[in-house]
Parts: C-alpha cells; sequence; structure tokens
C-alpha cells in the first residue's frame, strides 16, 4: 500500500534542501538513501541499491555521449570557424534591417547544430557580436536580450546535453529526439527573426537606425573585415561536413550516438589544428568541458539513484492516479506540468529541473495520451525558458559575465529577454497543439 508519509519526507525533504542551497546531486543522493531506508528499512538494502546503480551508471556508454559532444562543441569554438561564419552571415544581411542580431540568431542556431549547452553558446556570442552591436548604437538591453534568447537553441537543436539527459531518463532513442528537435528549432529561430525585424521596422532606434543611427569604428565592422574565400571555405566545409557526418551517421544507423559523439569530437580536432589551434588552447579545452561535464555526471548517477527509489516508494504510480482521477483535462494537467517547470526556472538550472521532475510528470503525460516525442522537444523548451526568468536566469547572468559592461545590468537583459520567453512558450503551445512538428522528420528518417 502506498504510504503518503513517506513519499511526503522524500518529495518535500528533497526540495527543502534545493531551496536551502545544497547541492542538487547531494540533495537527490541523501533523499534517496533516506527514501529507500525508510521503504526497506535495512541498511543493508540501502548499500546494495547505491553500488549497483553506481556500477550500472558508470558501466553504460550512453553517459559519455555528453562530455564527447560538448568536446566536439569545444574544439569546433576554438578553431574560430563560428566567428568565420557570423563574419560570412552579416556581410551577405548588410542590406537587411538588424541585420547585426538576425546574423547572431543564424549563427546561434549554426554554432547550436555543434555544441549541446546553451551557457557556451551564449558566452561565445557575448564576446562575437556585442562588441559591434555596440558600435553601431544598438539598444545594449535589445543586443544582449537577442543574445541570451537565440542561445536557447543550443538545448533545443542536436546534439544536445538537455535531450541526451531526457533520452536517458525516459530511456527513448537519442537519435529520434535529435531528429525531433530539429524542425522546432528552426521554426523557434524564425520566430525569433520576425520579431527582431518587426522590431527594427516600428522601433528603428532599437538597431542604431533614425535618430539613433552613428556611422561606426570601422574596426567594429565586420561587414569591412576581410575574410579570405580560403578561410571562409575551410569553416564553412569544416562545420557543415562535421554536422553532416555526425548527425546522419546517428541518423542513419551507421553509428551509435556515443560513436558519433566520438567522431565528432576527432573530427573537430581536426578542424581546429587546420585552422592553427596550439597545444595551449587544447590543454585548456579538455579542461573547460571537463570542468563542465564532471557535475553534470554526477548529477546523472543521483538521478538514477533518485529514479529507483521513485519506483520502490510508489510515487510516480501515486501522483499518475491522482491526476488520472482528478478529472483535469490533458491540456489543463499539461499547464501545471509547464507552470511548475517555469517556477523552478526561477530558482535553479534546467538539467536540475529535468532530473527532478522528469521521472514524475513523463508517466503523467503518457497516461493522458500525449506523443512522447512532442513532450520531450516541449518540455526542453519549456525548461530552457526558465534560463531567462528572473531570479535565477543562468544565461542572462552569463551573458553579463562574459561582456564585461558595467553600464548595463541584469535587470535590462531580463526585461529584453521577455519577448524571447513570450516565443518560447508559443512554441510550447504549437507542440502541444500540433505533436506532428516533432514527429515528421524522426519518422520519415528512422
Amino acid at each position: 500500500m502506498f504510504d503518503y508519509t513517506t513519499a511526503g519526507l522524500i518529495v518535500c525533504g528533497l526540495l527543502f534542501l534545493v531551496l536551502i542551497g545544497v547541492h542538487v546531486a547531494v540533495s537527490l543522493g541523501i533523499a534517496s538513501v533516506v527514501g529507500i531506508y525508510l521503504v526497506t528499512g535495512k541498511l543493508r538494502i540501502v548499500e546494495a541499491t547505491l553500488a549497483s546503480t553506481s556500477a550500472e551508471a558508470l558501466r553504460d556508454f550512453t553517459f559519455a555521449v555528453i562530455p564527447l559532444f560538448m568536446l566536439m562543441g569545444e574544439f569546433m569554438g576554438r578553431s574560430g570557424a563560428i566567428t568565420d561564419i557570423y563574419v560570412a552571415i552579416n556581410k551577405g544581411l548588410r542590406r537587411i534591417p538588424a541585420r547585426l542580431a538576425i546574423a547572431t540568431v543564424l549563427g546561434n542556431t549554426v554554432f547550436s547544430f555543434v555544441t549541446g549547452v546553451s551557457i557556451a553558446s551564449a558566452a561565445a556570442f557575448s564576446r562575437i557580436a556585442y562588441p559591434e552591436m555596440k558600435a553601431h548604437n544598438y539598444h545594449r538591453g535589445f543586443s544582449l536580450g537577442a543574445i541570451a534568447g537565440s542561445s536557447c537553441l543550443g538545448m533545443l537543436i542536436p546534439p544536445s546535453v538537455l535531450m541526451i539527459v531526457w533520452g536517458i531518463l525516459t530511456e527513448q532513442s537519442i537519435g529520434r529526439l535529435f531528429l525531433a528537435g530539429v524542425l522546432p528549432g528552426i521554426l523557434l529561430a524564425t520566430f525569433f527573426i520576425v520579431y527582431i525585424v518587426l522590431t527594427a521596422v516600428f522601433k528603428p532606434e532599437m538597431v542604431g537606425e533614425g535618430k539613433a543611427h552613428a556611422e561606426p569604428d570601422p574596426e567594429m565592422d565586420t561587414t569591412r573585415k576581410e575574410l579570405p574565400a580560403r578561410q571562409f571555405a575551410t569553416s564553412l566545409i569544416g562545420v557543415i561536413g562535421i554536422i553532416s557526418a555526425v548527425l546522419g551517421g546517428i541518423w542513419w544507423g551507421v553509428f551509435t550516438p556515443t560513436e558519433g559523439a566520438g567522431a565528432g569530437a576527432a573530427l573537430a580536432l581536426v578542424l581546429a589544428l587546420t585552422k592553427g589551434m596550439n597545444w595551449n588552447s587544447f590543454v585548456q579545452a579538455i579542461y573547460q568541458v571537463g570542468k563542465t561535464a564532471a557535475p553534470i555526471m554526477i548529477l546523472l548517477l543521483a538521478a538514477a539513484l533518485y529514479s529507483r527509489t521513485l519506483a520502490m516508494t510508489g510515487i510516480t504510480t501515486a501522483i499518475r492516479t491522482f491526476f488520472e482521477e482528478s478529472g483535469l483535462d490533458p491540456y489543463m494537467v499539461l499547464t501545471i506540468i509547464v507552470i511548475v517547470w517555469f517556477v523552478l526556472g526561477m530558482i535553479i538550472d534546467s538539467i536540475s529541473i529535468m532530473l527532478l521532475t522528469v521521472p514524475i510528470v513523463e508517466p503523467v503525460a503518457m497516461a493522458f495520451g500525449f506523443d512522447q516525442l512532442s513532450f520531450a522537444i516541449l518540455g526542453i523548451i519549456a525548461i530552457e525558458a526558465g534560463l531567462l526568468t528572473p531570479p535565477f536566469g543562468l544565461l542572462v547572468y552569463t551573458v553579463k559575465a562574459a561582456i564585461q559592461d558595467r553600464d548595463i545590468g541584469v535587470q535590462a537583459i531580463f526585461r529584453s529577454s521577455i519577448p524571447y520567453w513570450g516565443i518560447m512558450l508559443l512554441m510550447v503551445l504549437l507542440l502541444a497543439a500540433f505533436p506532428q512538428i516533432a514527429n515528421t522528420l524522426p519518422n520519415a528518417l528512422m
């Protein structure tokens, strides 16, 4: 019989630990250990569960896909190829209003195909795009809002760390999840560009036009920057080739996602060496990936233990039964889930939100007849929107830290990110109403 006292202690204890500032991995571990002991009453079973879960997690090659894809993106970023592509996009858009902001969205879209971390995109484009926008007299909040908002594409367009984590937690095909994110990602980028163009038309001063127009320093205008054809060709062919080889190989079954990530990291290293990456940059890339990936791996291990605890206590089944017997409409249930994600997004990071909630809410969504793939993409967008939400807003703080500009505060960046948050909410609604947006490519190619 389901014990409400035990369930309440596990869930409330976990949330309490997180809210008082205990690291999420530690909180998950403590809640799991306490939960297993309350259910079984034997420390020996607690020790055995800890040992077996750890051993299985450490042996699972699926977990290696995260640091390998991150290494691929790090090598690609340090090669300078993304900067070359950004400059080329900017040159091609020189006659279009708000070309710098549009180039930032398009550049982020391309960069999203080679890195699975939004924070990496935000940091990179804060350094690449913001100085030029500032020189062209763009409204600073608008500039940084465009960078922070479009960086969210990093977790939606494959390869995405959030997709990998979701696939591991729900035992779904990571290849199908990658495919499912492509069309929603491109559609979201299109909506961002439409918003930027409309802003440029109705508020030209936001993009340095009208009374705000000023001729920038030629040194800060990439349309005047020389981009040798050979250099651009190397960057473009390298990026497209790596994306095609890795994602195409996964989608067509040539290799597993883990093998594809390894191949991508190796190809990205070759491109970086071709473009002149030195030994110091190579060491820094390895160090940066290790510093970012290690906490994620520990989180996944703690989450695996937490999932087992939920199964042993029957919490997941009890919550699903509660919603099924509540008489609520499926879309009301979805609304509750999304609101929970938005609220959690204000205080903790996206991977932690996923680890805390997905093992509980995914079975509930399936019980109410939602499509599994579209719900995954919908969930990733909703969770990612939390990265733009105060007071935590990890992407906003990443952008602020990267620009080193004391004249602009995080409040202005949060305000300018609101339209992008609204567009992401619109995308959530579209996926709920039209799940085929996420299913078209996986069904066609797999």
